[in-house]
This record gives C-alpha cells, structure tokens and sequence, in this order.
C-alpha cells in the first residue's frame, strides 16, 4: 500500500469541495439567467484504434474506503461537458434556413476554475460541435473580481484549432 502525505491528502480534499462550490454557483447563475440546467451524464468515448468517437454514458468512479473494506461511488455524474442547459428561444431560424416560431437552444457547459481545456477535452468539444450534439459549448471560469464567473464560447476562443 503506498502511503500518501497528509497534507496532500487534505489540499486535495480541499480543491475538489472548491471545484464543487464553483460548479454550484455557476449552476445557479445560469438559472437566474432563465436557463434550464442539468447535469450531463454522457461523455465522447473514443474506439480502441483512436479513430471513431462515439457518445457514451459515463462510467461511475469508484474508489477503496479503508474503513469499511469496500468499494464506494466517488463520482456518478462525471460527463463531458458538465452541464447541458435548455432555454426557451422564440422567431428563430435554423441551420436549414426554416423559421419556427418557437424552439429551444441547447449548450453544453464546461466548469473550470482557470478556463483552461486539456487536449483529450477539446478533441471532445470539436466533435459534439461537429456532429450538432449542442449548438454551443460554453467554459465557465472564475473572473479577476471575486465572485464574478466569465464565459468563454468554445468556438470563440478554440476557432483557429
């Protein structure tokens, strides 16, 4: 068994309550905003050869408790993006060209704390933007004034990968 620091034990503990604190608050804004939020419990899986991404549930993470000698959820909705938001559009014309009345606009929500996407993450972000699984992908970040959250679009900041 490999002993772990306890001080890295507890900065862990620590940021990952942040992380979640941070995810509760931006949850919450977008619903003041008149958004309609849910967790995302799907995530892009790519084959063995690499080549032919597909959407997939995402699998619970487990962990060891020591204490109780089993296995625990650690985590069940650990889907890329984070968030998938609906809000109420209406007088809109699609990507056809047809004018409707009425329709929903969906985004997927991405929550990190510097804004920053790992390459396996953005990989994901282009193909559920390229197969119309969300017409956006927000990435919601903490802003320079305390408790101000900023939101980057996707396409916006990644456009020229």
């Amino acid at each position: 068994m490999v002993k772990k620091k306890e001080s890295n034990v507890l900065r862990g503990k620590k940021s990952r309550a942040a992380g979640k604190r941070f995810e509760l608050k931006v949850r919450q804004r977008l619903e003041e905003m008149d958004w309609i939020v849910a967790r995302w419990t799907n995530t892009v899986e790519y084959e063995k050869d690499g080549k032919i991404p597909k959407l997939v549930p995402a699998k619970p993470k487990f962990r060891f408790d020591p204490k109780i000698r089993r296995m625990i959820v650690a985590g069940i909705g650990n889907g890329f993006p984070d968030f998938v938001a609906f809000k109420k559009v209406e007088n809109f014309t699609d990507a056809d060209g047809v004018e409707h009345d009425i329709g929903y606009e969906v985004i997927g929500l991405e929550v990190k704390a510097n804004g920053y996407l790992d390459q396996k993450e953005k990989s994901m972000c282009h193909w559920l933007l390229d197969n119309k699984v969300f017409s956006r992908i927000l990435i919601a970040k903490k802003g320079k004034e305390r408790g101000k959250i900023d939101y980057i679009d996707f396409k916006e900041k990644y456009k020229e990968e």
